[in-house]
């Protein structure tokens, strides 16, 4: 299993100081590589698209610092209302939003996205969703449990309804079934970016792993030896999209 270090030292500065408070890799998903390539197709895929009119929601905001590294790149206009069920990585996030000033643009509330939903009505829609297949939630961090699958959350927010989604979307977690999922729900592929990742922490877990073999048999799962896709998917409703790449993304994301 990719060792990581076994608490997570994250600096949260406040208004009166700057304090350094540590956390479980159980409690915090931590995966650098991974959180900053959603940062990248956040700014590219959907920040500096947005204008002032626009609201975005989303699913699993962690400890912010995806979005909040994004916004401090591109020019955003919008609004972001983030949901985090974890109470350490959203207090995290909280506090490194006040830091750099972000509240006019971004704000993380600990509850349920699926709860906060009706409250906040968006015309985006944003997630590094759980994507860990696994038979049950009894994995080293249950809430990256994905279902059997790894693409039951992934496909619960396509049928949110929002008109424009950019989702993660793992190799190892039937990529394929989550496009045609997509695609009975009015969506199509209108972007997309894919990065090589190794298998980290949690999805070495050796209960973990050996599921994504048995998935890679059923061909739900597509890897090598040595890496998987990771890919950051720009969904949009049919009617608004002015191209279709599903095909061209299903080919990329299923090479290995």
């Amino acid at each position: 299993m990719k060792k990581v270090q076994s608490r997570i030292d994250l600096v949260v500065r406040t208004e009166a100081a700057v304090e350094v408070q540590s956390y479980s890799p159980h409690d915090i998903f931590f995966c650098p590589e991974e959180s900053q390539f959603y940062s990248q197709c956040l700014d590219r895929m959907v920040f500096k698209q947005c204008t002032s009119s626009d609201r975005v929601i989303e699913f699993g905001a962690g400890d912010g610092s995806p979005v909040i590294s994004g916004l401090l790149r591109a020019e955003f206009a919008g609004k972001i209302h983030g949901y985090e069920l974890g109470k350490a990585a959203s207090e995290v996030a909280q506090a490194r939003i006040r830091h750099y000033q972000l509240n006019d643009k971004y704000r993380v509330y600990n509850q349920c996205f699926f709860q906060g939903l009706n409250s906040t009505p968006a015309n985006y829609l944003i997630a590094n969703p759980p994507y860990l297949p696994a038979p049950d939630d009894r994995i080293l961090m249950p809430t990256l449990h994905g279902g059997t699958d790894g693409a039951a959350i992934s496909n619960r927010l396509l049928s949110v309804g929002c008109e424009t989604v950019l989702l993660m979307i793992s190799a190892y977690s039937n990529p394929v079934g989550t496009i045609q999922h997509a695609i009975d729900r009015d969506y199509c592929v209108i972007n997309f970016m894919v990065t090589p990742l190794q298998f980290g922490y949690y999805s070495s877990e050796p209960k973990v792993r050996n599921w994504i073999t048995e998935l890679r048999k059923q061909k739900k799962a597509f890897y090598s030896s040595n890496i998987y896709f990771l890919a950051g998917v720009l969904f949009q409703k049919k009617h608004l999209a002015k191209i279709d790449l599903s095909d061209e993304f299903l080919r990329v994301i299923t090479a290995l």
